[in-house]
């Protein structure tokens, strides 16, 4: 039998629905089984769809977080940060992550990852504030290093 979208590939794999010989390559995996792509949901997984509601919720969510974190990093650590700094941001992500998560009732995607390490660089900005520092220091190295480590983390966790 051969594919019906690649007539070269020979395959004993049929559409679930109306039974089309489909190959590995153009097969739909669902739930109830392979499926050619014309029979396959259209449709994003639930968890993948994130409407303004959920949007806002997650920036809600990653603002309050980044702030309170931010300060709670700037009292905790007031000095530069070194080593155990990088540590503590990559809680902070992890932490500022699962408000996201939280809050969007455990959706993931691109968007919430980018919402997520916003929420890492209020933290860093908030903590700047709390040590008396500039905004934007020149020569905080690992501050910038510990601002990158925080948003990886967070946009780890809101992955698919």
């Amino acid at each position: 039998m051969q594919c019906a979208r690649h007539p070269k590939v020979e395959t004993g794999l049929t559409c679930g629905r109306c039974e089309t010989p489909i190959c590995p390559r153009c097969a739909v995996f669902t739930d109830v089984g392979a499926r050619c792509p014309t029979c396959a949901p259209a449709r994003k997984l639930p968890q993948f769809e994130i409407g303004p509601v959920y949007l806002l919720r997650a920036a809600a969510a990653a603002l309050a977080a980044g702030v309170g974190l931010g300060a709670v990093w700037g009292a905790l650590l007031p000095g530069r940060i070194g080593i155990f700094g990088l540590l503590a941001a990559a809680l902070i992500g992890y932490l500022i992550a699962g408000a996201v998560s939280a809050a969007t009732n455990r959706k993931s995607g691109t968007p919430l990852q980018v919402v997520a390490a916003g929420g890492a660089i209020a933290a860093y900005l908030v903590r700047n504030l709390v040590i008396g520092d500039d905004i934007l220091p020149s020569d905080d190295l690992f501050g910038y290093v510990a601002v990158i480590v925080a948003g990886a983390v967070a946009i780890s966790r809101l992955r698919y």
